[in-house]
């Protein structure tokens, strides 16, 4: 009978005895055990017995994606043949038979439920969507050839995976029918324990860290690359006598019954050795992170530059250039999103970028929806497209850190209290962009104006948000932009100084409305100085929801709505 035929009448088997073959994820027990047979702290050097080198050599074949190797030491494989043969197997079936291809597809279906399958956006880890292992469930619910992927055993897509024997030890008997009805049988089984090393913090698999598998969904969780596990594998002997094609098989997902009992029946189950896991640190390979930001740069897609960035920080989460590359990034990515939004052509990159934080300045006085609410959408091609909320809320944590790690970096600093104005959060952007005022060079006073602009919209969005006119905040913005503006000799910082005086005005309580067209006629006239300005730009300018009421109530503010 040809092996194709047999697995055709092994399936026939399976229904008419009941005996099928779903993966069963619990827990690795017998911990305890294994620790009786070594000290923690202490591995001494395995010796190689036939079991030791049935389960490595097992681990191998599914790193390197040897199907036929996998097969024969594939204790579920061999089982579907011997169940539903007629006759005892002498030999195994030849390579090309499908057999081989059907148990590895089973084993890769199984593995995928740790494979990421989505795209993340800009919350992606390299190597990302379809590549990416998370094992987002406790560590000692997956299958040992969980922690041997293919993906990361094969270079390319990984880098390649260590496994060395650790130690052995036998177990009870292992226990099984060889259909259903047929009496009991049973083998020698012992564990083995293998070392498995992952070559390269770039393409590791990653967990959530340890202590934080219990928490809630809600709760913020750290990821971590893992470096090397102990796995436990049980391995079955003497099964040539049971018409076997092989002595000797590794038991990876077990088989369960009609009833529900275990094929076989054994006292442990492989997996990973609690405790056992070590995760990549910052010191263990600098020079491979500092490749990965060279190589980074070359990519041509944000979402591959964001991913290995996030890789590399959840390895480094100090790193400074890492840090630094991807909140310049987002922030810039975050800014000119406001074009997208607002559609108003704007001609030179400078005054694009002022403007555009102006929009948000105001949106996020406003609606605040594109702003608020992190949700991005999946296309019809899988690619994640993030929203501008999406882009603050990844930035903002790795800018805290920034400023932290950096605080002489006076730009990050700045672009932080922006993103917590964006934010609704005025307190804490107040806060940051006073420090950074106090943190500068009075030889700088360019610099020191651009801040005080800054400090002035934090101090009007507390005022926005709080809606106390009377807040002497507002009358603090106000001091903040005259003072901006008698610092400043670029004109685009005079337009910024007599706009946002304008803007603050709408806020007073006893609001003077000629005192405002004034600031703002000013404005108009600073602004279609700069190069890339436009009267429909200018006008854009006046359609918030602070000024438009104001200017289109009020004839005096008509002269500032016409095109000359």
């Amino acid at each position: 009978m040809s092996a194709s035929r047999i697995m055709l009448a092994a399936v026939a088997v399976s229904v008419a005895t009941g005996l099928w073959w779903p993966p069963l994820f619990a827990p690795a027990s017998g911990a305890a055990p294994a620790a009786e047979y070594i000290k923690k702290g202490r591995r001494p050097a395995a010796k190689t017995t036939p079991v030791i080198a049935a389960a490595k050599q097992y681990a191998e074949a599914i790193a390197s994606g040897d199907r036929v190797g996998f097969g024969r030491l594939d204790f579920g494989c061999q089982f579907a043949l011997v169940s539903a043969a007629a006759a005892p197997f002498k030999d195994f079936p030849p390579g090309s038979d499908p057999i081989y291809g059907q148990c590895w597809t089973t084993l890769v279906q199984a593995q995928d439920t740790a494979v990421e399958q989505r795209d993340e956006g800009v919350n992606a880890i390299w190597p990302g969507k379809g590549f990416l292992v998370f094992y987002r469930n406790q560590l000692t619910s997956y299958a040992p050839s969980f922690y041997v992927m293919a993906r990361m055993g094969l270079s390319p897509p990984g880098t390649g995976i260590r496994v060395e024997p650790v130690d052995s030890a036998p177990i009870p008997a292992a226990s099984f029918r060889m259909r259903s009805g047929a009496p009991l049988v049973s083998v020698p089984a012992s564990v083995v324990r293998l070392r498995v090393t992952y070559k390269d913090p770039i393409t590791s698999p990653v967990t959530y860290a340890p202590e934080e598998y219990n928490l809630t969904a809600t709760v913020t969780t750290t990821t971590q690359a893992l470096k090397a596990v102990t796995v436990k594998w049980v391995v079955l002997s003497g099964l040539r006598k049971l018409g076997f094609p092989g002595d000797t098989a590794v038991l990876n997902l077990p088989m369960a019954g009609r009833e529900g009992e275990a094929v076989p029946s054994v006292t442990e189950t492989g997996g990973y050795i609690p405790g056992s896991g070590e995760w990549w640190k910052p010191t263990d390979a600098p020079e491979v992170l500092s490749a990965a930001l060279q190589r980074m740069a070359h990519y041509a897609e944000q979402r591959d530059r964001i991913a290995l960035l996030n890789r590399v920080l959840i390895v480094d989460p100090g790193q400074v250039a890492a840090l630094t590359i991807l909140t310049g990034g987002l922030y810039h990515t975050l800014v000119s999103a406001g074009a997208a939004v607002h559609r108003v052509p704007i001609g030179d990159t400078a005054l694009a970028d002022r403007f555009n934080e102006l929009y948000w300045n105001a949106y996020a006085q406003e609606s605040r929806i594109d702003i608020s609410y992190p949700r991005s959408m999946i296309g019809k091609d899988g690619i994640a497209t993030p929203t501008p909320a999406d882009y603050l809320y990844r930035m903002l944590p790795a800018m805290e850190r920034l400023a932290r790690l950096q605080p002489d970096d006076l730009e990050s600093r700045i672009r932080l209290g922006n993103a917590y104005r964006w934010n609704n959060d005025p307190q804490a952007a107040i806060a940051t962009h006073e420090a950074v005022l106090k943190d500068i060079p009075p030889e700088r006073a360019a610099l020191k104006a651009r801040v005080l602009l800054e400090l002035a919209w934090s101090r009007i969005a507390k005022v926005a948000w709080s809606r106390m006119l009377d807040d002497p905040t507002l009358v603090q913005a106000n001091k903040a932009a005259e003072e901006a503006f008698t610092l400043t000799d670029r004109p685009l910082d005079k337009f910024t100084a007599t706009y946002t005086m304008a803007y603050a005005q709408a806020y007073m309580p006893n609001r003077d409305n000629h005192a405002m067209l004034e600031k703002l006629t000013e404005a108009r006239r600073w602004y279609l100085q700069l190069a890339g300005a436009s009267v429909d730009s200018w006008l854009f300018l006046l359609q918030n929801d602070t000024l438009k009421g104001v200017v289109e109530a009020d004839p005096a503010f008509k002269p500032l709505l016409t095109a000359s």
